[in-house]
């Protein structure tokens, strides 16, 4: 009856492939701000100002601050999955155009890279996608790409930093492998995927509360070397091989306390590197920006 009851819950709550929940994005978004310089902060925030569901992203901040609308900002390509103006393509028809955006697809494959057992990339787009994204964003002259492009680069830069999204094509990066997890009262069975992108926090994290937490992971963890999107993706990989729990439960693989701790030690220096690198490379495009626009 057990596992029944397990199989019946997994149907109902189809696994989807979020990295890092909205508290990891924020909180990666947060420690960028705090790398970048006042006109390159001012440069961007300008950026988000004109995209179209700008207005969306003060309701949900309940703020006007930059700070708290470049966290927000960072969600955005996960919010879409759910937003009936987007479609999948390939699955569904395409949405009407909409003003200020260059297309409605939710880009489902620029979220993750999958591996297959020989060690070549099977699956997605994760890395190529970033380093389309900054290139973009160093030479466009158009604000709509501008806006369009910032809100992606915010989010995958961080969605690269979480292990199972540079993870295995056989179990989908974790989202086909089921866990028992007793530290999670409300989801005591879920997919390695969807515990991995709890860790950061409860989804809600925003604001000042949100700074908190992110002033206490920088006290905790040290810059990393910044590297590039090559760098990032091999990293993760290699954590693969801790990202797994090896204990039995009843009837899954089980979270134990070792391994909570370890995961929760991985996911917030993940977090911390992303942050860092995200800031340093939007100081980057801010550079070569000014350097190119400069007679």
């Amino acid at each position: 009856m057990r596992r029944f009851l397990i199989a019946l819950f997994f149907a109902l709550n189809p696994l989807l492939a979020h990295a890092w929940n909205a508290a990891g994005h924020r909180l990666v978004a947060v420690i960028a701000w705090q790398q970048l310089s006042p006109p390159s902060q001012k440069f961007f925030a300008e950026a988000l100002a004109r995209h179209p569901d700008y207005e969306r992203w003060t309701d949900k901040a309940r703020s006007t601050e930059a700070i708290d609308l470049f966290a927000e900002a960072s969600t955005w390509p996960d919010d879409i999955r759910s937003d009936p103006r987007f479609y999948d393509p390939g699955r569904e028809p395409p949405t009407p155009a909409l003003p200020g955006l260059p297309d409605t697809a939710r880009h489902k494959s620029w979220h993750y890279v999958d591996f297959g057992g020989t060690g070549k990339v099977q699956k997605g787009e994760i890395d190529s996608r970033i380093d389309d994204l900054t290139q973009l964003l160093r030479s466009t002259r158009q604000n709509g790409q501008i806006a369009y492009a910032l809100p992606w680069l915010l989010h995958l830069v961080a969605d690269i930093h979480q292990p199972l999204h540079v993870g295995r094509h056989d179990d989908e990066g974790g989202n086909a492998f089921e866990i028992e997890n007793p530290f999670n009262k409300r989801l005591p069975f879920s997919s390695l995927h969807t515990y991995w992108d709890d860790l950061p926090g409860p989804p809600w994290l925003r604001g000042k509360r949100l700074e908190k937490n992110a002033w206490r992971l920088l006290e905790t963890f040290p810059a990393p070397t910044q590297g590039n999107v090559t760098l990032w993706r091999d990293e993760s990989h290699r954590m693969l091989a801790l990202a797994y729990p090896k204990t039995d439960g009843s009837l899954l693989p089980m979270i134990t306390e070792e391994f909570h701790q370890q995961a929760r030690e991985i996911a917030n220096r993940r977090i911390v590197e992303a942050g860092y690198r995200l800031g340093w490379l939007l100081e980057s495009i801010f550079a070569a920006r000014v350097s190119r626009e400069t007679p």
